[in-house]
């Protein structure tokens, strides 16, 4: 046994690598490949060679990938089916009353996944109190024929009031695996929860992913084997691994599998600060924030992705257009703007030299000096400085500013301005105070712009982890075997028996047990969403044993928290979880660097400083204990770090970089958002 463990993230434009092995950590990235496990075999081996192992030495693989959601971003999956009760098919195009622009006469609702065509309607009927209407077996196997005659490669099957009484959608699923040769989703096995439209939308999501997440998952196992690699753990979007077969069943539970894998390698890298961080991860086209409280990452059970909505337990990440390669631009009212419009990776941004002429937010960081002429991003691409100038000097002059550097520094205050508004999304509008927290920052950009975010939020301290550009990859190495289900009850609160939700309770227990890999190592979690009657939606809290009465108080403390009152209103217990985990013991690496890292001196400019000489350093050759103050420019292969004036910091034993504002400093950008456009 070596100890080796390799997680594997899969981006747009890199695949990133982390091996650990006894203390010591490899990184690397690979470009992403059209059949992504042929880059994430392409980055193991690379990883590998560099730790000078073989890949059969390796004891653990846990891998996050983007198969899913690139099918539903950019409509891609699997020609899907729909099967639904009779007068409902046209639920899951309808949808809600809610629109993305309240004003907007000319908005254009998402095409649906599932074509009207391709519904098809059984008669049958179930309440929230039973069955009323029995199916019938001719008219499944009827439907049968008419979507093999469709060329489905999948099917969704979701009755009215299964999550309540699943018995005709037990009959109908069972039915339809045995007569075609697709693989079938059905609504009370991936969300037995009410709400016919959410529930429908996600049965349909999860059908329309699983052939192409199945059949990546098929080859990636195959290629695996023959590389002598154990079976890749899969991140989920709860924040927890699984085996494969468990995610081939679960297909649409992926579809935040890397940001998610970020969260937890942020948790696991915040020292300290781990009682209560942001996390925020900047890539090339978005980023994600979320919230760590207590070590552990905020849940949710409700997203939208591609405007599908999605309601699976999944790590809250709030995401915006704003990435390195997010495209500067002036609306008709001359003022600037970012995003969310992306160069992509191809062409990407000027600076890139690959034809791109569009300024971006990489761009403007060039011309601010925060990334050198000679840096080579991701250890692949060299730096076009003239280029990056040019498309600022082009920008400026329609948005008539006076040269590059003014709008590159209103390209930035834009950009911060944008992912602060993110952070206080998950902070202060979930009653949240942010100062309160730290704040740690990854991905190839995030580092760039962590102490001026903190600084318009008033946060003090700021972590950058030893691998922030590959930290997906890292957290993988620590994510915990996860697994959830759930059922909705309904339950008034006042006066209710505890024993009815007790026996619930017990059933979820039965249930999420038999899929974790050792039932007798499970942490059991249970959770309940109330809400008071008459309300639309729920608020979710932790239940040791259930008690109505304590349930009660603590959905009512949670709502003041979050929207600050409380009403003189009966609770309902509406929808009650369980979560099994098994744990994982996080890696513990230790820093090789042996000089104080110092490599150049070059001029750089900050928004409310001007422009000052700036101590660069190599990030990899700094040693532990190693102090900087700000300004300073911290570079690795796979990202830069930016220090702001007024932040100093120190290099922790595991590589990290911890940094705290100076006193004096609060409030200094206290206007900046007001500024964003001058």
């Amino acid at each position: 046994m070596t100890d080796a463990r390799i997680g594997v993230d899969v981006g747009g434009t890199f695949t990133d690598v982390a091996l650990v092995v006894g203390d010591d950590l490899v990184t690397a990235k690979v470009p992403t490949t059209g059949d992504q496990s042929i880059g994430v075999l392409d980055g193991i081996r690379k990883a590998c060679n560099e730790g000078e192992i073989e890949p059969e030495s390796v004891d653990l693989f846990a891998h996050a990938m983007t198969v899913s959601v690139n099918a539903l971003l950019e409509r891609a999956g699997a020609e899907t089916a729909l099967v639904t009760t009779a007068g409902f098919r046209d639920i899951f195009e309808i949808g809600r009353q809610a629109r993305p622009d309240l004003y907007d006469l000319d908005v254009d609702k998402p095409t649906p996944l599932v074509p009207r065509r391709r519904r098809f309607e059984l008669d049958e009927r179930a309440t929230p109190e039973g069955i009323e209407t029995p199916v019938d077996e001719d008219e499944i196997r009827r439907i049968a024929e008419e979507i093999d005659a469709a060329d489905a490669e999948s099917v969704a099957v979701s009755l009215l009031h299964a999550y309540a009484h699943p018995d005709n959608e037990r009959l109908v699923t069972e039915t339809l695996r045995e007569e075609l040769d697709v693989p079938v989703s059905s609504s009370h096995e991936v969300l037995s929860e009410f709400r016919e439209f959410e529930r429908t939308a996600t049965t349909v999501a999860d059908a329309y992913v699983t052939p192409g997440t199945g059949g990546y998952l098929g080859r990636l196992l195959d290629r695996s084997r023959e590389e002598g690699l154990p079976e890749p753990r899969i991140m989920k979007s709860n924040g927890g691994v699984a085996d494969i077969e468990t995610v081939r069943s679960q297909a649409v539970t992926t579809v935040l599998s890397g940001p998610a894998a970020g969260v937890v390698g942020a948790a696991t890298t915040a020292g300290s600060e781990r009682a209560g961080v942001v996390t925020f991860d900047m890539g090339g086209t978005s980023s994600d924030v979320s919230l760590v409280r207590d070590g552990d990452a905020e849940r949710s059970s409700d997203t939208e992705i591609g405007g599908v909505p999605i309601r699976t337990p999944m790590v809250d990440i709030e995401t915006v257009g704003a990435g390195g390669g997010s495209i500067a631009w002036v609306d008709a009212g001359g003022a600037l703007r970012v995003g969310p419009e992306s160069a992509g990776a191809d062409p990407g941004p000027a600076c890139y030299g690959h034809g791109g002429e569009r300024p971006t937010v990489t761009d403007a960081n060039v011309v601010l000096g925060y990334i050198g002429s000679e840096a080579a991003l991701g250890g692949e691409l060299t730096i076009d400085a003239d280029a990056a100038h040019a498309a600022l000097e082009r920008l400026a002059d329609e948005a008539d500013l006076e040269d590059a550097e003014t709008a590159a520094r209103g390209v930035y205050r834009v950009a911060n301005a944008t992912m602060t508004r993110a952070i206080r999304s998950v902070t202060v509008e979930r009653g949240h105070d942010p100062r309160s927290f730290g704040l740690v920052a990854f991905g190839g950009a995030g580092p760039m712009h962590a102490t001026a975010l903190a600084a318009r939020l008033d946060i003090e301290r700021v972590v950058i982890p030893g691998p922030a550009g590959v930290l997906s990859a890292y957290g993988l190495l620590a994510a915990d075997e996860t697994h959830d289900t759930l059922r909705t009850v309904r339950l008034p609160l006042a006066g209710s028996d505890p024993a009815d939700g007790r026996a619930v309770y017990d059933d979820l227990e039965t249930t999420v047990l038999e899929a974790v890999s050792d039932p007798d190592d499970a942490r059991i979690e249970r959770a309940a969403d109330c809400r008071y009657a008459g309300q639309s939606f729920e608020l979710t809290v932790p239940v040791e044993t259930f008690d109505p009465e304590r349930v009660a108080d603590r959905f009512e403390a949670a709502h003041e928290r979050a929207y600050g009152y409380r009403l003189d209103a009966p609770v309902e217990a509406i929808t009650l979880r369980v979560t099994a985990t098994i744990g994982t013991e996080p890696p513990s690496v230790s820093r090789a660097g042996g000089s104080d890292g110092v490599v150049d001196t070059r001029e750089a400019v900050f928004p409310d400083v001007g422009t000052v000489g700036t101590t660069v350093y190599d990030r990899a050759a700094m040693k532990p204990g190693t102090e900087i103050t700000g300004p300073a420019i911290l570079e690795r292969a796979e990202s830069t770090t930016v220090v702001q004036p007024g932040w100093r910091g120190r290099i922790r034993s595991d590589g990290a970089l911890s940094l705290e504002r100076l006193t004096g400093q609060a409030g200094a950008n206290a206007n900046a958002d007001t500024e964003a456009n001058t």
